[in-house]
């Protein structure tokens, strides 16, 4: 019966290998192999080849297409002193890769060769029991979640919408949520407004909303902006963060956000509801379709009433601000296909999604053909719409 060194010996003697000065040399040939780090994470904790895709052995087989489709293409693996990569290489080509080669003498011997090498970004080993979950995902695995906990996400509201997406955001790992609400905790929010408790009722929503937020994950900075958005201070409050979540309660707001949003280049998650129906979208970075190409112009006042006015139910938003948090983190992510240009409408009586097509409209003030984003004028809207809901 073969034992480990025999069959170390086999696979050597089967495996093509590179050393290290073919390796670095490789980086200029027309075709430059995908390098891949076969390591344990302690072992890529203490750095790694520059370029280099770090897949764990014991994942090869399941994430290694997600890297490497094309099955003919150039790959080199390496461990640490050359050993492990040669079983690597086994698997890959009994998976049909066709031109793989084990790195000789493995990172060790790049780095006794003098050549350059990374310390890669990790968890801490708190984060990694954390965001575990998350991790085993190899659409987002170590890199992903790096990226999360790097990410700002503004949420325009600390009420109904506000509450679900805020939460799941902070669970996510988000590393900075900004927070934006003028007023305070009531005893009417607490039937949706999940952030807030009934002990904190006449305390300020975005200091209620740090509470549960930091309490939830203690990894998530707060940013916290008791203020009301206006055309003086939009910039500077949504201009620091990489996704906008509108959660806003009035249709002057939300057209501002629309204007500042395109100015800046921002993607904004836009969701609204009211009684037992919602509606969510996405308002994308570039642009096109924009919140006027949905509404052209602002209702009437006694045309718009107010969740104050016509109720909701309370686990609507739940819904609603949950497809928002989901729809921020593959932004974030740059996973699948986000709502742009759809609409996706929520019937809670009825529980149906009904998706909607939304065009983006030549003719639109804001991202229509011709139109200079970057020299739009932001104006305040309260006279044109109705106010918001308390």
């Amino acid at each position: 019966m073969p034992n480990y060194d025999s069959l170390l010996t086999e696979l050597r003697g089967q495996t093509p290998e590179v050393d290290v000065a073919g390796l670095a040399a490789a980086s200029t040939h027309p075709v430059i192999p995908r390098v891949i780090d076969v390591r344990e994470a302690d072992e890529y904790a203490q750095g790694a080849i520059p370029g280099a895709v770090w897949i764990p052995r014991g994942f090869l087989e399941s994430r290694i297409e997600k890297h490497v489709g094309d099955r003919a293409a150039p790959i080199v693996v390496y461990c640490a002193s050359g050993n492990r990569s040669l079983f690597a290489a086994r698997t890959l080509g009994e998976l049909g890769y066709s031109n793989v080669r084990s790195l000789a003498g493995g990172f060790t011997a790049w780095k006794r060769a003098g050549q350059p090498w990374d310390m890669p970004e990790s968890l801490r080993a708190d984060q990694e029991t954390r965001y575990s979950r998350h991790t085993l995902l190899p659409e987002v695995g170590i890199a992903g979640q790096l990226k999360l906990l790097k990410a700002k996400v503004v949420c325009i509201g600390a009420g109904g919408l506000g509450s679900p997406s805020s939460m799941y955001l902070a669970a996510a790992g988000i590393g900075t949520l900004g927070m934006i609400d003028d007023d305070v905790v009531d005893a009417s929010n607490l039937q949706r407004q999940i952030l807030h408790s009934t002990d904190r009722i006449g305390k300020p929503k975005v200091e209620s909303a740090e509470q549960t937020l930091r309490g939830l994950n203690p990894d998530v900075r707060v940013e916290k902006h008791r203020a009301r958005i206006t055309a003086a201070n939009a910039v500077d409050l949504l201009g620091r963060y990489d996704v906008i979540i509108d959660g806003a309660d009035n249709f002057a707001t939300r057209y501002l956000v629309n204007d500042v949003a395109l100015k800046l280049g921002k993607p904004v998650i836009h969701a609204s509801i009211f009684r037992f129906e919602g509606q969510i979208t996405v308002f994308p970075a570039n642009g096109s379709p924009c919140y006027r190409c949905l509404y052209p112009e602002p209702p009437p006042p006694e045309d718009a009433p107010s969740c104050a006015e016509g109720g909701v139910l309370g686990v609507l938003p739940g819904t609603m601000g949950v497809l928002q948090a989901t729809e921020a983190i593959k932004l974030i992510l740059g996973l699948g296909e986000t709502l742009a240009g759809r609409l996706l409408v929520y019937d809670a009586i009825k529980t149906r999604f009904r998706e909607l097509k939304l065009r983006r409209d030549p003719k639109c003030p804001t991202c229509g053909e011709g139109v200079d984003r970057a020299s739009i004028k932001l104006i305040d809207y309260d006279q044109f719409c109705a106010g918001p809901a308390r």
